[in-house]
């Protein structure tokens, strides 16, 4: 058995992945409760979601919980969530359209702030080392995670904004079954996340069904930033 990572190198690997992991979380839930309250729905700003506290946003289960449960059983992809920004897409002007805005608001918010983590590497440089270290730590993880986010969160399934968008972007034949399809999402993506893995490890096969739907978005995301801001 190998020993133990010392304290202050366990620290130091919290300090540079809980921020940013904070930061993108909040600001894809807040962009949400800005968006539908532009287009008529003020359910999120009426109770006091549209909030950068962190706090306001967290569930036990899926901020939590289930982050844990997936490090227990070793799930080859990390997932959790926030509480979600409560929206009555019926208070939408258009809610069929609408839906669409609100939906996508948060995965542009991520790439927004994946955008924005590296244009500041830039300024990494002239802080004393050691603070630039740290940054350049905090924002090259914040590039990572917020394009994993928005990648993630376009997987056109509801309860995920890309099934959202989707519902919002069919004709109603097809987009009534796939609304339908929410109060399995969550069963769905956890088959999908722990459940085929783990009969793939079992039967020697690459069953890690998100790794093939995300890999190319990701990395072409990843790179299009990068050059974007001159990182590249």
């Amino acid at each position: 058995m190998s020993p133990a990572p010392p304290l202050d190198y366990i620290l130091y690997q919290a300090s540079i992945w809980v921020l940013p992991v904070i930061i993108a979380v909040t600001f894809h839930e807040v962009s949400h409760g800005l968006v539908a309250n532009w287009f008529g729905d003020d359910t999120a700003t009426r109770q006091g979601r549209v909030n950068f506290n962190p706090l306001r946003h967290v569930d036990p289960f899926g901020t939590i919980l289930l982050p844990g449960l997936l490090l227990l059983f070793r799930a080859p992809f990390l997932f959790g969530y926030a509480k979600p920004v409560p929206v009555n897409f019926a208070r939408l002007r258009n809610p069929k359209r609408d839906m669409i805005w609100v939906a996508a608001a948060g995965p542009a918010m991520n790439i927004l702030l994946a955008i924005v983590s590296a244009l500041l590497i830039h300024v990494a440089p002239f802080l004393p080392k050691l603070a630039g270290g740290w940054a350049r730590a905090n924002l090259e993880n914040s590039i990572e995670i917020n394009i994993i986010l928005a990648a993630f969160n376009m997987i056109p399934l509801p309860p995920l904004d890309g099934g959202r968008v989707a519902v919002g972007l069919l004709p109603m034949a097809l987009a009534r079954p796939l609304a339908r399809l929410e109060r399995w999402g969550l069963l769905i993506l956890l088959g999908l996340i722990i459940v085929l893995p783990e009969i793939g490890r079992a039967t020697g096969t690459d069953l890690n069904v998100l790794s093939w739907i995300l890999g190319w978005p990701v990395e072409k995301l990843f790179e299009w930033i990068l050059q974007l801001t001159g990182n590249w």
